[in-house]
């Protein structure tokens, strides 16, 4: 994942996503308006840093706190490793933000006809929600 705009101060920043570990919920190429320091949930996509290797940012999904910190999974099962599965819960101060949207990015000499834009927009802004139906099954164990 590349990380913009966390080091300038700013609010929001953009993200790239790289790799399959969020599938379905993200896509590899996918641009993430990323919401730094906001106040994290169970069920939020987040952004944080790798517990073992800190200048690596990952994006993954909090499930629930377990011992004083976060733990986070992949939304895709099958993508191996990288998440509290095999490193643990993660500590709060290693968490940067809430992912609030994702984008995909034009196609490169793709149409831009005002019809093919506007079909992008329909088909590839969307927020990115928490999921609650997560967070209230973890309460209901």
């Amino acid at each position: 994942m590349t990380d913009q705009g966390r080091e300038s101060g700013a609010p929001f920043g953009i993200a790239e996503v790289t790799g399959p570990s969020m599938v379905p919920t993200l896509l590899h190429g996918d641009l993430l308006l990323v919401h730094y320091g906001a106040a994290p949930r169970p069920g939020d996509v987040v952004v944080l840093r790798h517990p073992l290797q800190q200048d690596l940012r990952i994006v993954k999904r909090l499930t629930g706190r377990r011992g004083g910190g976060w733990w986070v999974e992949s939304d895709n099962p099958y993508a191996e490793g990288g998440d509290s599965r095999v490193f643990g819960s993660v500590p709060p101060d290693l968490l940067l933000g809430r992912v609030r949207a994702r984008y995909r990015p034009l196609a490169p000499g793709g149409q831009r006809s005002v019809g093919a834009v506007l079909s992008w927009l329909l088909s590839s802004v969307r927020p990115v929600l928490s999921d609650r139906s997560l967070s209230s099954r973890l309460r209901a164990r």
